[in-house]
């Protein structure tokens, strides 16, 4: 199988069921965000981290290409599962509470990045769910959007913050206060 079909050339693809839609469509967008998420969480991974954060990145990563095939799939094709559960929400909620009980309190907002490239990835990552989370907002002006996965995405971000900062405590890295200019 090759890797190019040559049927996108026009600027349109198929989504999964084998509707055309453009590449620019509020769908295309909804879902190519999520695949750009997913990279940029691979990126966290790639910096060294401890095993269970890998673990917990990993089935997260596992959860956005469900979300990416939902958001693939034909709607009118009867086949589209539901690809997020209240369980994979809670389990991202329960990470939450377990970094921020072990983090200081926040005081301030603080400045993206640091020190560390997997803190920097991690407030990027927050960045690219946020739109994410805007795109498929777009999307579901025009179609049904399941709404465990409206709400997995947003919690997801959060999610992120809180890593970015875990990573930063524990890996000794200050973070940068936000202060207004006076």
């Amino acid at each position: 199988m090759k890797i190019y079909t040559k049927t996108g050339d026009k600027g349109t693809t198929s989504l999964v069921g084998g509707q055309r839609i453009p590449k620019n469509s509020a769908r295309l967008e909804a879902y190519g965000t999520i695949d750009e998420l997913n990279s940029c969480i691979g990126m966290v991974r790639s910096c060294k981290l401890n095993v269970p954060m890998s673990d917990e990145l990993v089935e997260i990563q596992r959860r956005l290409f469900d979300v990416g095939g939902n958001l693939a799939t034909d709607p009118s094709d009867l086949q589209v599962k539901v690809c997020i559960r209240e369980t994979d929400i809670i389990l991202l909620e329960q990470a939450i509470d377990r970094m921020d009980a072990e983090l200081p309190p926040m005081r301030a907002f603080v400045l993206p990045g640091g020190d560390s490239l997997a803190v920097s990835f991690c407030h990027l990552a927050r960045t690219i769910c946020r739109r994410a989370e805007r795109r498929i907002l777009d999307l579901s002006v025009q179609a049904e959007v399941d709404e465990l996965l409206l709400k997995y995405i947003n919690r997801l971000s959060d999610y992120l913050f809180m890593l970015s900062r875990k990573i930063a405590y524990d890996e000794g890295i200050e973070e940068m206060k936000w202060e207004a200019r006076k």
